[in-house]
């Protein structure tokens, strides 16, 4: 059996199938590999890591059918050695030896059996609807930063989508910062929560088209699939009950703040410089139409002070932040102007693009510090 693919076309399509690939997997070597089935002109090449999977589809030119397992560092160290040229596989499906010619140079490997190799998850009677790549990105965009890393609460590991036939919802938190983002132009025939990990969306993110094309998602109780021209991308949900995060939004918070965004971030990047570099934490001072920004670090006698103009409704407050965490939060809101609710200095305070469009509702939520 043998195929000929272009260089750059099969090299663009390892790299990103390989980001599915775990390396050095010693318990289910077989994980390091591709799997690349040949029918006829059209090749599939898979990568997964058992929770993730993703497959693309090359057109070829090629001869008769197969499927067989290649290892991928191999694969991919080669064609990135290569002038971008036609290169021919020869497959013996007999002892799965693989037979590489790309110019004048002939390179040979040896493959397994795809038999070995993980079964690729179909779903059987879905549920399914299509969603705007433009709107999946900027869920994904305004939302992954805020996942936890603690495996030890799985459920906070991942971004909650809650469908709708009135809004879509799209949550992600740490436990100390939360970012809540709302699509009413998006909607679902019928109301359901799932869990998407965090790796999947890094994938899903990274194959997504800049123009607006639909995505295909179809679930069921365990698993989504996502369907993205010559991409299909199976995950894993995870089964965990989502932390009631409504519980902490403060519903009375009578003061507030109208702030130019960018002017506030700028000040702040620069008394974080002077921040304890294990806390980063910065104590602001809102009274008077005006914020004052300072930061200490004493255990080198550094301090830092600046101030930005504002619009304030309420009563002097004094309120402490991890000034990394306050500009991450900041960074997505993405208007000009944003506005900063609080209910007092020890309770969660949110933060909201000014004006946006209105099909999206954004709102983050930043955890104080207990000042010094």
């Amino acid at each position: 059996m043998k195929f000929i693919v272009g260089k750059t076309t099969l090299l663009d399509a390892v790299t990103m199938v390989g980001k599915c690939v775990p390396a050095n997997n010693t318990v289910i070597p077989i994980l390091e590999n591709f799997l690349f089935t040949l029918e006829d002109s059209k090749l599939t090449i898979a990568g997964t890591d058992l929770l993730t999977t993703l497959i693309t589809t090359l057109e070829v030119e090629g001869e008769g059918n197969i499927a067989i397992a290649i290892p991928s560092k191999i694969l991919v160290e080669l064609l990135k050695t290569l002038p971008d040229q036609p290169i021919e596989f020869m497959i013996n499906a007999e002892n799965n030896a693989i037979c590489i010619t790309a110019g004048e140079g002939f390179f040979n490997l040896t493959g397994e059996t795809s038999s070995d190799f993980p079964k690729i998850p179909v779903i059987e009677t879905p549920s399914s609807f299509g969603l705007p790549a433009m709107v999946l990105a900027d869920a994904i965009n305004k939302t992954l930063f805020a996942v936890s890393g603690d495996e030890l609460r799985p459920a906070m590991t991942g971004v909650l989508c809650s469908l709708g036939p009135d809004s879509m919802t799209f949550v992600a938190t740490d436990a100390r910062k939360l970012v809540r983002y709302i699509r009413k132009d998006t909607i679902a025939e019928s109301k359901v929560d799932f869990i998407l990990p965090k790796k999947a969306l890094s994938l899903l993110k990274s194959i997504l088209p800049h123009e607006d094309v639909i995505v295909s998602i179809e679930y069921n109780k365990t698993s989504a699939f996502f369907n993205i021209r010559q991409f299909r991308l199976i995950c894993r949900l995870i089964d965990e009950a989502y932390p009631d995060y409504e519980a902490i939004v403060p519903k009375n918070n009578p003061n507030i703040v109208l702030v130019d965004r960018m002017l506030l971030i700028n000040a702040l990047n620069r008394v974080g410089v002077f921040s304890n570099k294990e806390t980063h934490q910065v104590k602001l001072d809102i009274d008077s139409n005006r914020i004052i920004i300072t930061a200490e670090d004493g255990d080198y006698s550094y301090n830092g002070k600046d101030s930005v103009e504002c619009q304030y409704t309420g009563t002097a407050l004094t309120i402490g932040f991890n000034v990394k965490l306050l500009v991450e939060l900041l960074k997505v809101l993405d208007t000009d102007q944003i506005t900063i609710q609080m209910s007092g200095h020890n309770r969660p305070t949110l933060l909201f693009p000014f004006e946006g469009d209105e099909s999206e509702e954004l709102m983050a939520l930043a955890m104080p510090l207990m000042l010094n």
